[in-house]
């Protein structure tokens, strides 16, 4: 079963520091180049937009060329991060037509902000001409910038765990893996959306299927860590969706909800109601905060991954293909 991403491996760090540093006050350096190549290919990888002409997906991270580290000089942190990114999309038109092209950014940098980013999008030489060339080069390109930007974020906060920060005081303290993430002050446009799906069950096991990790691991064909009760915590799809059940009554579930590939932090807040229609549930989600370029990947994702897939695994009334 195809995912929206790549998941989020652990990685073995190296740490340099001067024999006389003592308490790594003077000078701490940790090399990101192999995470951080990792976790670009992570957050590029799957990235999809829609419109009436059809769809398109990267579907390659065929360059990651660079490097990148973080410095730690009397308490300060620097980061260096310098990157020549090539990818492969793959477009797909409404009529079944498929095209292949490639998007580059040669310039992501630390000296460079993310609006001077150089994103460029192309066909490949012998590719006719389509309507989604500009599709990729306007929704494809606004995803691409925003992905990059998670990196940035996740750079300054998951991977600097563990390294030695100034507190508010001057007084150097170690940063534990437990410590709370850095807030990056992302701040993004979001939108609004509510989807409707009717399932051929009653609403309380539409609702189970939700909050039992048993159930989660059987549509989602893979392991998941969901812990159904207010407060809990879930993480399915390989990692790519993330949360926090916020409400859970029988007729209802409020969740904290993303995608790891969003801005560092930044969740969605979604609201399923169950609705018994007799024989039948109908099934409201609202969602609320899903950043505008990630609009119709969470909604093609909710209906593929979710709702097909719920069907299809339990017979309530999935489509046949």
């Amino acid at each position: 079963m195809a995912k929206w991403g790549e998941g989020d491996p652990r990685w073995i760090v190296e740490e340099r520091a001067d024999a006389t540093n003592v308490n790594n006050w003077h000078w701490t350096e940790r090399d990101a180049t192999n995470w951080s190549s990792d976790k670009l290919k992570s957050l590029l990888l799957g990235l999809s937009v829609e419109n009436e002409e059809g769809n398109c997906e990267v579907t390659e991270v065929t360059k990651v060329e660079g490097e990148a580290s973080i410095n730690n000089r009397k308490g300060k942190l620097i980061f260096f991060y310098e990157w020549n990114l090539k990818a492969t999309w793959t477009g797909k038109s409404k009529a079944g037509v498929k095209y292949k092209g490639t998007i580059e950014v040669p310039n992501l940098s630390d000296e460079n902000d993310m609006e001077d980013l150089d994103i460029s999008v192309s066909l490949n030489k012998d590719e006719p001409d389509t309507p989604l060339l500009n599709l990729m080069k306007t929704k494809g390109v606004e995803i691409f910038r925003d992905a990059l930007q998670s990196y940035v974020g996740f750079l300054k906060t998951e991977f600097t765990q563990g390294m030695i920060l100034p507190t508010a005081n001057g007084v150097i303290s170690s940063s534990a893996s437990t410590a709370a993430p850095i807030n990056t002050g992302v701040k993004i446009p979001t939108c609004k959306f509510t989807l409707r799906e009717t399932f051929l069950t009653s609403p309380a096991d539409l609702y189970r299927v939700f909050v039992n990790k048993e159930m989660v691991q059987a549509f989602t064909r893979g392991a998941a860590t969901v812990d159904g009760e207010r407060g809990g915590k879930f993480r399915l799809l390989d990692g790519n969706i993330l949360g926090e059940f916020t409400e859970l009554v029988n007729e209802k579930i409020v969740m904290k909800w993303r995608y790891n590939n969003w801005p560092c932090e930044h969740y969605a807040t979604i609201t399923m109601t169950f609705l018994d229609r007799n024989s039948e549930t109908e099934l409201k989600v609202e969602y609320r905060g899903v950043p505008n370029s990630q609009e119709e990947q969470t909604k093609e994702g909710w209906k593929r991954y979710y709702f097909e897939s719920i069907k299809q695994t339990f017979g309530y009334g999935a489509r046949l293909f």
